[in-house]
């Protein structure tokens, strides 16, 4: 099958919607599959894929509590028209068509079927509040609809009277589950314990500030603690704001490759997830739980999908449903009152002193990621496009 995929955020600026269009395109490329990715960006940009293509410069959008480099207008449309007349696609995937980008200026000018995929799960989304109907008008000639998570699919139906089929974010499990920790890690859990965050950690939305709070409380009684961040932000800036307490206490890995997150997740004791909300989907945690990484995560909809997974009947599948006020342990981890730093810090003083806990939470992170590895997912998105096809075909 001949694929077109669509990515509406610049590629080498570290992203879900980025990371789940590249996995994608490199499963469906070792399937056998002819794949073509358009994405911002400069053509002559050394870091892009041969099967990616460069659509020219963005602009910065305020856009779901973070900020998209998107991109819209004459130069682009010419230049979306000229990837689709080359690639004479069977089938064209956009991601995040409702903003004003190429997604959704290819889904205005391709003939071939349109999927799209809707990563956001904002309650309310500004663009679309403003611009339902002519949104509304232009995805009505999707041919198939994917939403990466039920909180994604409410938005659609909330917003643009449609519905979505639910298909998960991906995740390479193999990749995860056999990396080697990072040099000198992990370390041994008696000098205090490594925890692991991974995010833009100077956005208010992934929750640095909850994490800060609750390692000042943590420093008091393990005073070797170490919190590892990776990812991108103003790190000078970072450092000098921290709290005098955490001297010593925080290290700084910066932007880290897909290998190196892997090594990360593998070293730790256990993974934090402090976000506050505007999360779809909790991919991050997939990526843990394959690594053998504990998790603690704010008591957000998007990880409880994650980490307590409802069976047949809609029941959650908590093997333990033991509470305390402010945190609980669930089948994938603990959940902690969101945007408490003293619940964040007592439980992961709970999972840092218990190591039959962790290595419980270890074991059944790999059973609860298997149903999302990439091989697992692509079949699904394959059946949406094989639907796709046959409807064009039908009309």
């Amino acid at each position: 099958m001949r694929i077109g995929i669509v990515c509406p955020y610049l590629w080498d600026i570290p992203g879900g919607v980025q990371a789940h269009v590249r996995d994608l395109a490199g499963t469906l490329i070792g399937l056998g599959h002819q794949v073509s990715v358009l994405t911002p960006g400069d053509e002559d940009s050394p870091s892009l894929p041969s099967y990616v293509v460069a659509a020219g410069r963005t602009v910065p959008i305020p856009y779901n509590g973070s900020v998209a480099r998107l991109q819209f207008g004459l130069v682009s449309a010419t230049r979306v028209r000229r990837w689709l007349r080359q690639g004479d696609f069977d089938v064209v995937h956009v991601h995040e068509p409702a903003p004003p980008s190429l997604s959704l200026l290819t889904v205005l000018l391709a003939d071939a079927p349109l999927v799209a995929t809707f990563h956001a799960a904002s309650n309310r989304s500004r663009f679309l509040a403003m611009f339902d109907s002519a949104v509304q008008a232009l995805l009505e000639r999707l041919s198939g609809r994917i939403a990466v998570s039920p909180a994604a699919r409410k938005m659609i139906v909330e917003h643009l009277g449609a519905d979505a089929v639910v298909i998960p974010n991906g995740v390479s499990i193999a990749a995860f589950a056999g990396a080697e920790p990072l040099p000198g890690y992990p370390r041994d859990p008696a000098l205090g314990g490594t925890i692991g965050f991974i995010g833009r950690y100077d956005e208010s939305r992934k929750g640095m500030s909850v994490l800060l709070e609750a390692m000042t409380e943590l420093v008091r009684t393990r005073p070797g603690v170490r919190l590892l961040v990776a990812g991108r932000g103003q790190e000078q800036d970072f450092l000098d704001e921290l709290p005098e307490p955490l001297a010593g206490s925080v290290v700084m890995l910066g932007m880290v490759s897909e290998r190196d997150k892997a090594a990360l997740l593998r070293s730790v004791d256990v993974y934090v997830a402090p976000n506050t909300g505007g999360e779809s989907f909790g991919i991050i945690l997939l990526e843990a739980l394959a690594a053998g990484a504990p998790i603690v995560a704010s008591d957000l909809p998007a990880f409880r999908l994650v980490l307590e997974p409802a069976d047949a009947t809609g029941s959650e599948t908590g093997s333990q449903r033991r509470r305390s006020e402010d945190w609980r342990r669930v089948r994938g981890g603990l959940l902690f009152r969101n945007r408490d730093s003293a619940a964040l810090a007592r439980a992961l003083e709970h999972v840092l002193s218990d190591s039959t806990l962790r290595r419980q939470l270890a074991e059944t992170g790999a059973e609860l990621a298997r149903p999302y590895d990439w091989q697992v997912v692509t079949g699904q998105i394959l059946r949406v496009y094989e639907i796709a096809c046959a409807a064009a075909v039908r009309s």
